[in-house]
């Protein structure tokens, strides 16, 4: 397997992980609240990933020499991507957080073209990005009606969208500053602090957590922990890399709403594949071949 098809398949992997979290959060909420959730989530994540790392001398001198890069992944992919994204899911239907969510790729490749010269919007990147989002509308059309019922839904939209360009700022800034920092230290470390940070910030907010709750909440809890733990280690790995593009390895993330539709059909009962969602899964399949048929070749940046 050549470099590009190998980045290719550790990018599928982490997209079809992170398909799962989405069902999986609306049903954590049901039991406990946002903030308090996210909080154990990452905690948990980043204790997954410590025994996987480096020796602790190491990992405290790794976190001394890259406390910049740190401290904005902390603030930036953990703190303010995932405070918005928790309480804006808990406002909003499924499929209209689904769709919003689903905007990534574009957030992204705005972003990324603002931040990296190397990384320009391109009009084939445009056009691959117009055509997966429609696929992501008619996929989350197809499985569930959209509805916007207010003023909350409405500012549920606005976190959603914010957590979008936080993370996206994130990728973009791990792609340029983080290299020759362990990525299973970076994730580990920024896990664990803010997600200590995260579970403090809910006892004023949401008061004080209660901890009995159904065997359901806990394996939900523990696979998106283990989710959090693996796909973003990979995900930092591969923003390492000096050939990719920020823009062009998130827009692997319109496979997300494909495979957990997917998964639905195959998981949920009286789910079955509706033609708006096969329509939308064909769209965003055609548009990612198009995009690297003619080989999007990765380039070695300087």
């Amino acid at each position: 397997m050549n470099r590009k098809d190998n980045t290719i398949f550790l990018a599928v992997v982490a997209c079809i992980l992170w398909s799962t979290v989405y069902a999986g959060i609306k049903i954590g909420l049901q039991y406990d609240t946002p903030l308090h959730f996210a909080g154990m989530r990452f905690i948990l994540s980043g204790l997954m990933v410590l025994p996987f790392t480096v020796k602790p001398a190491a990992y405290l001198r790794m976190i001394m020499e890259h406390r910049k890069i740190l401290i904005w992944v902390i603030l930036l992919q953990v703190l303010v991507n995932y405070i918005l994204f928790y309480l804006g899911m808990d406002l909003v239907p499924g499929a209209l957080g689904a769709v919003i969510v689903g905007s990534q790729p574009l957030v992204t490749a705005l972003v990324a073209s603002i931040m990296h010269e190397d990384d320009p919007l391109t009009k084939k990147k445009m056009v691959t990005i117009i055509l997966g989002i429609t696929g992501v509308v008619l996929i989350s059309a197809g499985r569930q009606a959209f509805k916007l019922g207010g003023a909350i839904e409405l500012l549920g939209v606005f976190m959603i969208l914010g957590a979008n360009v936080a993370t996206a700022t994130s990728n973009v800034m791990v792609s340029l500053k983080s290299r020759g920092m362990n990525p299973l230290v970076l994730s580990s470390a920024s896990f664990l602090i803010g997600g200590v940070m995260i579970y403090l910030i809910s006892i004023p907010v949401e008061g004080m957590p209660e901890y009995n709750m159904p065997s359901r909440y806990w394996l939900i809890l523990g696979w998106l922990s283990f989710v959090s733990a693996f796909a973003f280690s990979l995900w930092f790995k591969l923003l390492q890399r000096p050939y990719i593009k920020v823009s062009e390895l998130n827009l692997w993330k319109f496979i997300i709403p494909v495979a957990g539709a997917i998964l639905s059909w195959i998981l949920v009962p009286g789910e079955k594949p509706e033609w708006l969602t096969i329509t939308g899964m064909i769209i965003i399949t055609l548009s990612l071949i198009g995009f690297y048929r003619n080989g999007s070749k990765p380039q070695v940046t300087k």
